[in-house]
């Protein structure tokens, strides 16, 4: 699979499906990597041209310093992997963490995004009533083995116990990312002004789980009506991880926002 050297960083990304095909982008979150859609491109890459890749910092992708790991690169390391694979135009899927990616690369190059989805993310974006809501999460934690995770419903592991454990093995892969690190992601200087959303016109998708621990449910139809012309979907009983925990919820929800928006 194609690995590209850019500013400060290896990119490793994966390319599914028919190249003629419009493009989807798969963007993970925090706890995961390119190997966290596994049940999401069999399904997408029968209709798309879908592409996982591992954020610098993650998995297979390293980079070259502790330094160089910084969120405001992701937009761009973004660019640098469709341009390598001779895409122009993609629609952003994007799980938590991954939504700094789509958002900042759609604000960065809006000719270039034909759809956005963020799930269980902010994509960034931070005023007063957004640092109210992520404050009044629960933060009840999922304990997957010795993880103990808000990336998962609470009581996940219970339910699901091979499912909660496969997503332990996949985080396990991030073996470069400091979780006790400095909190870079939400450092000041990596939030979004909602002001730059003005003018926004690209179709856009707010989705996330009714029991989500690290953006809560409450919070997602603030966001929604932030996002000029923005759809929401909330998937009740499901955590931060909707993608995981019922893929075949998310999937279908997904799945019609690109019927609908992908061209």
């Amino acid at each position: 699979m194609p690995s590209i050297k850019v500013n400060g960083a290896s990119l490793y990304y994966q390319l599914h499906g028919d190249a003629a095909k419009p493009a989807v982008v798969l963007a993970h979150g925090r706890g995961g990597n390119a190997a966290s859609w596994w049940q999401q491109v069999p399904v997408f890459s029968a209709d798309y041209r879908v592409v996982t890749f591992d954020h610098r910092g993650f998995a297979r992708s390293h980079c070259d310093s502790r330094e160089d790991f910084d969120p405001r690169r992701f937009a761009d390391d973004l660019a640098a992997i469709l341009d390598d694979a001779r895409i122009g135009r993609a629609t952003l899927v994007c799980q938590s963490m991954g939504g700094r990616t789509g958002l900042g690369f759609a604000l960065k190059f809006p000719q270039r995004v034909t759809g956005l989805v963020l799930c269980g993310t902010t994509g960034g974006l931070y005023d007063e009533t957004i640092a109210k809501g992520l404050g009044e999460v629960l933060g009840v934690a999922a304990q997957v083995g010795s993880l103990a995770t808000l990336a998962l419903e609470p009581t996940f592991p219970q339910r699901q116990p091979a499912l909660a454990s496969l997503y332990a093995q996949i985080q396990a892969f991030n073996t470069e990312f400091d979780y006790g690190g400095p909190p870079i992601l939400t450092a000041p200087e990596t939030r979004v002004d909602p002001a730059l959303l003005k003018g926004w016109s690209i179709p856009t998708l707010v989705l996330g789980g009714s029991n989500d621990q690290i953006v809560a449910a409450s919070l997602l139809p603030y966001l929604a009506k932030m996002i000029p012309g923005a759809e929401l979907k909330v998937l009740p009983g499901l955590g931060h991880s909707t993608y995981f925990e019922d893929a075949t919820a998310f999937n279908t929800l997904v799945g019609e926002f690109l019927r609908k928006h992908v061209r």
